[in-house]
């Protein structure tokens, strides 16, 4: 676990990629056969259709196709343990996202220690998640919703697509941060999360935008505010959560890991087509109506993103009492 290391390990460890005598040498012309990138999540997702809408023009870019691999379970553990455990050469990289830095607190033992096992490779978007309640709950703005939740604590729901998860995380970053008392209802995913939602049986959730917009643009479900620390063009007449709560950021990012070892020069061609692709406008556009927005970072910089993401949530999930085996 990742709770006994200082700031300054921590960063070096996902900064750096060392190499070991067991390492094998770069392939001239790499890739030269197709590349396996695992997704811990089922096909058909968000971050299954990211990783697929990533995949194409990359595999054009590289000259081998980049073929998913979904490895769900565990809350992601499962598939980032089998990127751990692969063989370092550069044909194995692995979807990153939050639940990776959350699952670091959340659980009480994994097999592998991610900041230390992954090498970041390069980020892929970042976008909000959306702060919403059911029509029929009598608010209009996230400071009548604290207030409502004040005046009547312990009787607001607080849905979510499942404990630990950054639905989950994000309206406990909102209950720590405000001081008000909501009752978290984890669900079996976000489908069945909207279902209560809009059926008024649960009062608000903190979703992932690309799962819910459609649902707040029909009126279906009422947008209080997001969750980024800017406004997200997707709507651009939701305000921001910190607008209320100064402080406040919670989003969904995204990107790519390696195991570690896997030498420096394969992880900086992988990056410099990533970013490649990430500049591509018509990418630029898709990730856009997902609610998102590129994250055109170095390695390093991949690296020193998921420290401080990891140690953020381990406060909120030390706050939330959240754990699991």
């Amino acid at each position: 676990m990742t709770s006994g290391l200082s700031r300054r390990s921590l960063l070096g460890a996902a900064a750096l990629v060392p190499l070991g005598s067991r390492v094998p040498r770069a392939q001239q012309g790499y890739p030269t056969r197709p590349i396996r990138w695992v997704v811990g999540y089922p096909p058909g997702g968000t971050t299954d259709v990211l990783a697929r809408l990533i995949a194409e023009p990359l595999s054009r870019r590289l000259g081998q196709q980049v073929y998913i691999e979904n490895r769900p379970g565990a809350g992601n553990n499962i598939g980032t343990d089998a990127v751990v455990k692969a063989d370092p050469d550069g044909y194995t990289i692995l979807l990153v996202n939050p639940a990776n830095g959350i699952n670091t607190t959340l659980y009480k033992k994994l097999n592998f220690d991610f900041v230390r096992d992954i090498a970041p490779v390069a980020g892929i978007t970042r976008s909000p998640n959306i702060m919403e309640v059911t029509p029929s709950l009598p608010v209009k703005t996230v400071a009548e919703f604290i207030s409502y939740c004040k005046a009547n604590p312990g009787k607001v729901n607080m849905a979510s697509s499942g404990l630990g998860t950054s639905v989950h995380m994000s309206g406990e970053l909102f209950k720590k941060m405000t001081g008000v008392d909501m009752v978290h209802v984890p669900y079996r995913g976000a489908g069945p999360a909207l279902t209560d939602m809009l059926s008024g049986q649960a009062h608000v959730l903190f979703d992932n935008l690309p799962s819910s917009i459609e649902h707040v643009r029909s009126g279906g479900l009422r947008a209080l505010a997001v969750t980024t620390a800017e406004r997200s063009p997707a709507l651009p007449d939701v305000p921001t959560v910190a607008e209320t709560v100064p402080g406040y950021e919670a989003s969904a990012w995204f990107g790519v890991g390696a195991p570690k070892r896997t030498p420096p020069e394969l992880i900086a061609r992988l990056n410099r087509e990533i970013n490649d692709v990430l500049s591509d406008p018509e990418t630029a556009k898709k990730l856009a109506n997902l609610g998102g927005t590129p994250l055109r970072l170095t390695p390093e910089e991949f690296g020193k993103m998921i420290v401080d993401e990891t140690e953020k949530w381990k406060k909120v999930v030390e706050f939330s009492g959240a754990k699991l085996d």
